[in-house]
């Protein structure tokens, strides 16, 4: 899959298949930048046969359920926003296609490191 994934991973009660996180929009915003600045991850449909994301984002719930997962432990504890980049179809990529990643990563990368 390409997207990128946000908190939260267990749920929160808000709604069934969301999680929603007190800081929901925060990491909304910053998935759309990314998505939106990377090559092709925000169609939200690259890779073949797989789940689709609409604007190439999504909640952590809402993609698979996890329980004591390490975002929603630092979210918590630490006041440390993380998410998930998944960025290949692919488990185990070809290293030749590295510098392929890298010119569609480069931008997306380059906008959310400015949102800070």
């Amino acid at each position: 899959e390409l997207l990128h994934g946000y908190l939260h991973s267990a749920v929160t009660g808000s709604l069934k298949g969301y999680s929603r996180s007190p800081d929901d929009d925060v990491f909304i915003h910053l998935a759309k930048t990314y998505s939106s600045n990377h090559a092709s991850m925000y169609k939200g449909t690259e890779c073949d046969n797989r789940q689709t994301f609409p604007e190439g984002i999504t909640n952590g719930y809402s993609w698979y359920q996890l329980e004591g997962g390490m975002q929603d432990y630092n979210y918590v504890w630490g006041q440390c926003f993380e998410i998930t980049l998944e960025l290949s179809c692919c488990k185990y990529p070809p290293a030749d296609q590295l510098e392929k990643f890298w010119r569609d990563n480069k931008v997306a990368l380059i906008e959310y490191i400015k949102q800070v």
